[in-house]
């Protein structure tokens, strides 16, 4: 007797994952729902959930509440000789590259029908393509091309003074240039230099796009503002955290 594929569901929504199970078991296939915690279980947790049941095809949401991005299974699970099969709700191109980067086998949407779901967990068991070599080039092109884009807004935020950086904080929690400099006790005229500074810097031309550059990347302002007399001794040292970029997703 044959001994039928083993496929492991990572799934946190459990309508969906009990649906998935019983469609693939109808059609054949050994079907595992791995429990995402509700308690705070980590990823690591998971991951070795899912090494013990030894799958042939794994299915991985990105979304699993407590236990993050599923994104950050993708490469572990296909290192380990797994074949990776995504399925969101999430419609942002750029993260279906960083997917396929990782090493899955193709994305799929949520939104698709269970057969269509079941006949490419088929496809990836028989080693059959299941996304067209030239989409998948641009999927993961367009990640690429974000992150170089990523990076160079990086450079333009890390040469903020600490000052500045507090402002362009206090400007995205939404101050207006009076308030923070009654916070500061500044004039307005010494704020609004700074933030055509920041404009210079940052490349952009509004406040609300200097915003929204820093938000994009998820830049975090000092929590404090820093005085000026700290800001000369240190030489006008760079300010905001800036999360660290992984150009090779893992």
């Amino acid at each position: 007797m044959t001994v039928p594929t083993r496929v492991a569901l990572v799934e946190d929504h459990a309508i969906l994952a009990e649906a998935l199970r019983v469609s693939l078991d109808l059609k054949g296939f050994d079907a595992i729902s791995i429990p995402v915690s509700q308690n705070g279980g980590g990823r690591r947790e998971l991951l070795h959930s899912v090494l013990k049941t030894r799958p042939r095809v794994v299915i991985v949401d990105l979304d699993l509440g407590p236990a993050g991005d599923g994104a950050a299974l993708i490469h572990p699970l296909t290192m380990a000789g797994h074949r990776v099969v995504v399925l969101t709700a999430v419609t942002d191109r750029v993260r279906w590259g960083s997917c396929l980067a990782r090493g899955a086998q193709t994305v799929v949407p949520k939104s698709a029908p269970l057969q269509a779901i079941v006949d490419v967990i088929r496809r990836v068991d028989q080693g059959l393509p299941v996304i067209p070599r030239n989409e998948r080039e641009m999927l993961v092109q367009l990640w690429q091309e974000r992150h170089t884009d990523d990076d160079e807004r990086r450079r333009c935020l890390a040469r903020l003074t600490p000052r500045e950086a507090h402002v362009l904080g206090q400007l995205a929690h939404g101050k207006r240039v009076r308030e923070v400099a009654e916070e500061a006790f500044v004039s307005e005229a010494t704020v609004r230099t700074q933030v055509k500074s920041i404009l210079a810097k940052l490349g952009v031309n509004s406040q609300l796009a200097a915003v929204a550059m820093a938000r994009e990347i998820g830049w975090t302002p000092p929590d404090k503002p820093t005085s000026h007399a700290a800001q000369s001794a240190t030489g006008g040292t760079h300010a905001g955290r800036i999360p660290e970029q992984r150009r090779q997703p893992n």
